[in-house]
């Protein structure tokens, strides 16, 4: 066959003709085209309750044609292809995430968990803005002996089952979280179990942990870890080769993954503890960090874990399991010392006695951080008076910043900065993130603004970020850690 007289494609138009093909493939995977019976499966097939083809909303369910968000989406994504055609092969990681600011809004056409779903879907398949450009060096960030290069990371709940998170990686996210992963499959709550609220920016959801289990998890994690990005610990441990090429796995330093894990709903509270530690023998090895997610409001009992009665031994029996598992690998032939720092990720509905517990407990066990905070079951005024505030669930999104940052400023007084925390609950933009840093923050987290604006806010909040940073005199994101907590608030 003679070669191709064709010019090489650009970046840009590669990743619009993945694009439009990806999408193609998760519409009929997920059961949107007609004539596709609902045990087509696609990505999501080995999740026990998966049936994606079925959406919280009646037409969606129908089979007889694509429902219109779908072809106004197949449109959008045709028409982006089309532009990026005509870009040249120098075209930059800007415009990448331009196409996807344009193509964002076609999302929330879907109903939320079948955006959610199709956007899993098409990450997975490495659909996604690839971001080339440096962070600016005065955002990264050092904490438990890893390397952010940025502060800003997307918390558990969006790649629930460890699908996406390469490609957000890649997106530029300075780390990505994953789960809450429960060691046995299983559905979660019945739908529809996750409501807008887009005029205050919001998100009720009472998903319920469900998940695929452990085992699917752990063998996406251990193939990403064996061909793509070793852990940071494995990076450092390994010296530089001579001579060969060094493999691509410990070609750079990949952004840190956290592994987050929950208990299944049947697990009896007495015994919540085993499904943590299971979660640090199956997954640790593959986790940069690991989180004891004991604060969803949408599985009974967990947050009563947060109580004097379980916390101390659950927090004991994670820390064994962890540090087993790391006795283990450095005592086996041809693996490294790997022992992943434990955080514990906290609600924002604690009372002042509770969160005066939870830290002497943490402090006590030797916790290496915590995340503040988690989903609320609060529903402030302008909620409540919303068409969807009454909705059962955690609220997310705007109205959590202010609770959750006095919470985070609490626990920063109260472990006097001495314990890395990560603000999490309501960030939208840089200047959010700069104020969870201020109020005692190393690291911050975002979700619900994620879902609703895209890759495009990812760049945008580290732009900001920056701005603040500088604005402000600071030449590193540790010199304003806590800085709202010092005289003159510098």
């Amino acid at each position: 066959r003679a070669p191709s007289t064709a010019p090489p494609m650009s970046p840009t138009a590669a990743l619009a003709r993945r694009g439009a093909r990806a999408l193609a493939a998760s519409v009929t995977r997920l059961g949107f085209a007609p004539g596709h019976a609902s045990s087509r499966r696609g990505l999501a097939s080995t999740r026990p309750d998966a049936d994606l083809a079925r959406s919280s909303s009646p037409s969606s369910s129908s089979h007889s044609g694509p429902p219109r968000f779908a072809a106004l989406l197949g449109t959008a994504a045709a028409s982006a292809g089309a532009y990026a055609f005509l870009l040249d092969d120098e075209q930059s990681s800007a415009a990448q995430f331009k196409l996807f600011e344009y193509l964002a809004p076609a999302m929330r056409l879907m109903d939320p968990e079948t955006a959610h779903n199709v956007g899993i879907e098409l990450l997975a398949r490495g659909v996604a803005p690839v971001e080339t450009r440096r962070d600016p060096p005065e955002l990264a960030v050092d904490a438990w002996g890893l390397r952010f290069a940025n502060p800003i990371g997307l918390a558990a709940g969006f790649d629930k089952d460890a699908k996406a998170f390469p490609a957000l990686e890649a997106m530029g996210f300075g780390f990505v979280e994953i789960g809450s992963v429960t060691p046995k499959p299983q559905p979660g709550n019945p739908k529809p179990r996750v409501f807008r609220l887009r005029e205050l920016g919001a998100v009720i959801n009472r998903y319920g942990f469900n998940s695929e289990g452990h085992e699917p998890a752990r063998t996406r994690l251990e193939a990403y870890r064996a061909n793509t990005r070793a852990t940071q610990s494995e990076f450092d441990a390994t010296p530089s080769p001579e001579g060969a090429g060094v493999p691509p796995r410990l070609a750079e330093r990949g952004a840190p993954v956290g592994v987050n894990l929950g208990k299944n709903k049947l697990t009896p509270e007495a015994a919540a503890a085993d499904d943590y530690a299971l979660g640090v023998r199956a997954m640790g090895h593959t986790a940069d960090y690991i989180v004891v997610n004991i604060s969803s409001p949408n599985t009974p009992g967990l947050r009563a874990l947060q109580g004097k009665a379980h916390l101390k031994g659950l927090l004991r029996r994670v820390l064994a399991a962890r540090d087993e598992s790391a006795k283990r690998s450095r005592t086996t032939p041809g693996t490294h010392a790997h022992k992943p720092p434990v955080l514990l990720k906290i609600a924002p509905d604690l009372t002042d006695s509770d969160i005066n517990d939870v830290v002497a407990a943490a402090s006590s066990c030797g916790v290496d951080g915590i995340i503040v905070s988690n989903t609320t079951i609060a529903r402030p005024d302008d909620v409540a008076a919303h068409a969807r505030g009454a909705e059962a669930g955690g609220l997310s999104g705007k109205p959590l910043m202010d609770p959750s940052t006095k919470v985070l400023a609490r626990v920063y007084e109260l472990t006097k900065g001495k314990i890395p925390l990560v603000g999490c609950g309501g960030v939208a933009s840089g200047r959010d993130a700069y104020e969870k840093i201020r109020a005692g923050a190393s690291l911050v987290q975002m979700y619900t603004a994620f879902a609703y604006e895209g890759p495009a806010l990812v760049p945008a909040m580290k732009a900001e970020l920056a701005a603040c940073l500088r604005e402000d005199g600071y030449e590193s994101v540790a010199g304003a850690i806590g800085a709202a907590h010092r005289k003159g608030g510098r």
